[in-house]
């Protein structure tokens, strides 16, 4: 996956967000937490197993999980 890709498929969410009321500082906000929980997924796997700090409540996989308003919900407990 190119840089380009990436970064446009970040703007078109952020475009997402803004188009449902959320300011730019909240869709920012929102989108670091879940670009960190990526993250810490990816680093958690091979080559670098390393062990995440995550709760595995709040991980990644747990969110993957979830959809519609169990995911709305799950994010606004957790935040």
């Amino acid at each position: 996956m190119s840089s380009t890709f990436l970064v446009q498929k970040l703007w078109n969410y952020c475009n997402v967000l803004r188009d449902d009321g959320m300011s730019y500082g909240d869709h920012v906000e929102q989108l670091t937490y879940l670009l960190f929980l990526k993250m810490s997924d990816a680093r958690s796997r091979p080559p670098c197993d390393q062990p995440s700090p995550i709760p595995a409540a709040y991980a990644w996989p747990a969110l993957r999980a979830l959809d519609g308003d169990a995911l709305f919900d799950h994010d606004r407990h957790t935040l």
